[in-house]
């Protein structure tokens, strides 16, 4: 297929047979992704987070037993310092299970599910949501870099 002078690049175009149903499935697919994309980056704030505030606990420990307070630092250091935040696991174990498991698994059958039906092709309903909405011949309004409005 050629390229078009108005509108997506050939990558951002629907392939000839497909439905907007398959369309629209695969977008919303798409939006599952994301929407795990960003969980995943709240559990790696949640890795970083809580190996940060372990690490703080050292200071913690110290500062108790320099204010006589032994008991405390003892309890602290024995019993939370180091302490799995999940039965078994650290934050990293369970990210690596995460990316591994469940979030390789929506990776794999979201390619596939494009691979199968649309010859791989990416946001095909965002690109076409986006010429439904821009204004033709407005600056800010390209279909694509160095394309005219």
């Amino acid at each position: 297929m050629g390229q078009h002078a108005d509108g997506p690049d050939e990558r951002h175009r629907r392939p000839a047979g497909v439905s907007d149903g398959t369309v629209e499935a695969l977008g919303k697919l798409s939006e599952a992704l994301e929407t795990v994309e960003r969980a995943r980056g709240h559990l790696y704030a949640l890795h970083q987070l809580i190996g940060h505030a372990d690490l703080m606990l050292d200071d913690a420990v110290e500062l108790f037993r320099a204010a006589g307070h032994a008991d405390v630092a003892d309890r602290i250091g024995r019993d939370l310092l180091g302490r799995n935040v999940i039965a078994g696991r650290w934050t990293f174990q369970i990210v690596e299970d995460f990316d591994d498991g469940y979030y390789a698994l929506f990776r794999e059958l979201d390619r596939q599910a494009r691979d199968e039906l649309v010859d791989g092709r990416r946001h095909l309903y965002e690109a076409e949501m986006k010429e439904r909405r821009r204004t033709r011949g407005r600056p800010g309004h390209e279909a694509r870099p160095g394309a005219e409005g």
